[in-house]
């Protein structure tokens, strides 16, 4: 079912106050750096050994996503904070109207209404907006392509979400891992043509970001701060430095690949939802650095929850409007002399998704639960 007149309006209104409040509220810090990328693709400026004027930050994404970035850098600051908001909050709506479909529930105009402004409570959802991240539009496509692969040519938005952001490479494993290997194929050409693209236009900043700053995790900021709500953060807390990186790979690799695999069985038992945001847990530990917008996944993760434990649900949500990440005393280095109390407080969203995908992973293996209602099957 599709949204009535009214609520098309409604989501309309909500879209452009979110413009308007774009407008109004930026530049954002992120934001620059996207315009700051798209101006520098085809300038004669060096991408990856300049700066972001205003804000002194570097671009730290893949050379495409600089190329994508072009139009809006030749638009004003405050019309590009506008546009990319209501882009944002367009996005997010999508999001919950897609996670409904996903249990063949009917689309109505103030549940998505109340879905899209009661996200804004959570942090990961706040912080994404007030960055001028671009992390809602990569879920969206992400999304699209895991809740219906089916679909023609799908596959191909995750690999262009993998060539602005290299994390949803993750999902075109999950696509392998229940048996859709040609919208994982489709990915993989998706992402190589990114890569071509980036070589094609921008050769030796394309060099550059393939090799050095590949590595380097330190590229996109501190991995102590407590935003970042990863393994490789939760490891460097506590260490006083960054840990090595055999350390950081027999943690979280069998940590994500263990998530993903209960990813794979709940995509496989029929909930894709559930199935595809237990992927993006998994791309969340297994990153160097899962900053907190990151979590935007907490959305459609919630509605997944929803259908089997409305307490569950609420907790989970809880967990993100409350962000007791940001309780402990944070930045200028305070995280490396946290308590151990300090710590279990510090990574709340890392713990209390490995919790969740602990309880997921017992949950698959009991036989007479009964699954959700899912989707239309392929």
């Amino acid at each position: 079912m599709t949204p009535t007149r009214p609520g098309t309006l409604t989501v309309a209104v909500l879209v452009v106050a979110a413009a308007v409040g774009g407008a109004v509220s930026g530049p954002f810090t992120d934001l620059l750096v996207y315009q700051w990328g798209g101006r520098t693709a085809l300038g004669d400026v060096s991408l990856y050994e300049s700066t972001e004027p205003v804000n002194g930050l570097p671009f730290t994404y893949p050379p495409f996503a600089a190329l994508v970035m072009v139009p809006l850098a030749h638009v004003p600051t405050w019309l590009a904070s506008g546009l990319w908001t209501a882009a944002s909050a367009a996005a997010l709506v999508a999001v919950a109207e897609v996670s409904r479909r996903a249990y063949g529930h009917p689309t109505t105009w103030w549940l998505l209404a109340l879905i899209g402004v009661g996200a804004l409570t959570l942090e990961p959802v706040w912080q994404n907006v007030t960055f001028g991240q671009v992390n809602m539009l990569l879920m969206l496509a992400v999304l699209l392509d895991l809740v219906r692969p089916e679909r023609r040519f799908s596959g191909v938005l995750v690999g262009i979400a993998a060539g602005l952001k290299l994390t949803p490479l993750v999902f075109v494993v999950l696509l392998v891992l229940v048996g859709r290997r040609t919208a994982a194929g489709r990915a993989v050409i998706a992402f190589a043509a990114t890569v071509a693209a980036g070589f094609l236009v921008m050769p030796e900043a394309a060099r550059a970001y393939w090799t050095d700053g590949l590595v380097d995790a330190s590229r996109v900021g501190p991995a102590a701060l407590t935003h970042n709500q990863s393994v490789y953060g939760a490891l460097t807390r506590p260490l006083g430095e960054a840990p090595p990186t055999l350390l950081w790979l027999l943690v979280a690799g069998p940590l994500a690949c263990a998530v993903l695999f209960v990813a794979a069985g709940w995509w496989r038992r029929g909930d894709r939802l559930l199935g595809t945001c237990l992927g993006a847990v998994a791309m969340l530990i297994a990153s160097p650095v899962s900053w907190s917008h990151h979590w935007v996944w907490a959305v459609p993760m919630t509605i997944a929850l929803w259908e089997r434990s409305r307490w569950a649900a609420g907790a989970w949500a809880l967990l993100f409007v409350a962000r007791p990440v940001l309780w402990p005393p944070w930045g200028a280095g305070r995280e490396y002399d946290w308590g151990a109390h300090h710590h279990v407080v510090g990574n709340a969203y890392l713990l209390g998704a490995l919790i969740l995908a602990g309880f997921a992973a017992v949950a698959l293996g009991a036989r007479s639960r009964i699954p959700a209602r899912a989707g239309p099957s392929p």
